[in-house]
Formats: structure tokens, sequence, C-alpha cells
């Protein structure tokens, strides 16, 4: 069994195997400025067994950019594998902030991120929730374009995710970041008086 099919079968017995035979195993698969990590794949996949052993044995790999510009984080959420990025986060408070492409961290991501289902928006607003309680400083992270999470959520028309923001910043009396602008001037209240200028 080769390394790919051990994590497509999300076998962690077999992945110890292949390490006895390799102890390099897990250093092929970072190699070069951005690679896609073993970590990356079983992110990708949803195998949850195996992407925790491969991030307990090799810390480094989640906070590892593929060519795509994503971290292992990143690519569970973009897969709605929400468990994964549970799993991850535990291991690693820190990588709720790690930034992927444009410096989008997870929680920006669950900000903007809506679901199909009733079921979906809960797991988001949930996650989103755990994020907040995991690691306040979060909510003071900047995408590229100098977007808050709230910013994103308003921008994407996430009512759920806008009113869990609103009510942490209450609670943690971080309501200035409300007034923060965005790099074209924006606060997130000229953002939605844009947005409801523009569906009227």
């Amino acid at each position: 069994m080769t390394l790919q099919e051990a994590i497509a079968a999300d076998n962690v017995d077999e992945l110890y195997s292949l390490i006895k035979g390799n102890e390099n195993l897990l250093d092929h698969g970072h190699e070069g400025p951005f690679p896609n990590t073993p970590l990356h794949n079983a992110a990708n996949k949803g195998r949850i067994k195996v992407a925790m052993e491969i991030a307990i044995l090799k810390p480094l790999l989640a906070r590892k950019l593929n060519q795509e510009g994503f971290k292992p984080m990143h690519l569970a959420l973009h897969q709605k594998h929400y468990h994964i990025a549970r799993a991850l986060m535990s291991l690693n408070l820190k990588l709720i902030r790690v930034r992927g492409r444009g410096r989008i961290t997870p929680l920006h991501f669950v900000a903007g991120k809506r679901g199909k289902s009733e079921k979906e928006n809960m797991d988001l607003l949930e996650l989103l929730v755990e994020f907040l309680s995991a690691c306040k400083s979060s909510i003071e992270d900047l995408t590229s374009q100098c977007k808050t999470a709230v910013h994103v959520a308003v921008r994407t028309g996430n009512i759920g995710a806008f009113k869990v923001l609103l009510g942490w910043l209450k609670r943690a009396r971080l309501t200035q970041i409300l007034n923060w602008k965005d790099q074209d001037g924006n606060t997130v209240l000229h953002i939605a008086a844009f947005e409801r200028k523009s569906k009227v």
C-alpha cells in the first residue's frame, strides 16, 4: 500500500507501517516552496484519523501553503470537512489565524460561508463561535483587502454570522472594529448601506 492509498483508506496502522519502512516518508511531501503535503491530501479528502496522526507527527505541515494558496485547515473548510477543522484546531489554536490566499483566515472563511441547508448553516455558525471562543484575537485579523470577518459577513449577506460577530464584539467590548475601514475606505456600515441600496 502506498501513502496515498493509506490516506484514501484513512488507515492509521498502514500509515505507521509505511513510516517504519521509510522514516522520512512524510518529509517527502513538503519539499519545495508550495507543497501539497500528505496533510493537505488527508484534509481535502476528509480522512480525519490519518490527518490527525500526520498533524501530530509533523505539526509544521499544518502551516504549509500549497500551490493554490491553501493550508490544510482551509482545504478542510472548503470541502465541508468541518470535523477536521475542529480537530486541527484542537491541536493548535493558532491555526485559526493561519492565512491562506488573500490572507483569508479560517474565521474569514466561516464568516462569509452560507450553507445549502439549515443544518449546514448551524454547523458553520457553531464553528464561528468555536473559533471566536478559542482565539479571541482572530477577530482582528485582516484579509489582503483589509477586511475583517465582519466586513466579509456583511459583504456576503451572511446575516447569521453578522449577528454572532456583532454579539461577540459587544461582549468583548471590541465594537470599535465596526469602524475599521477596508482598503476602499468602507466600514461595515458603509458596506451594509451599499448592499441594501443595491437590492432596492
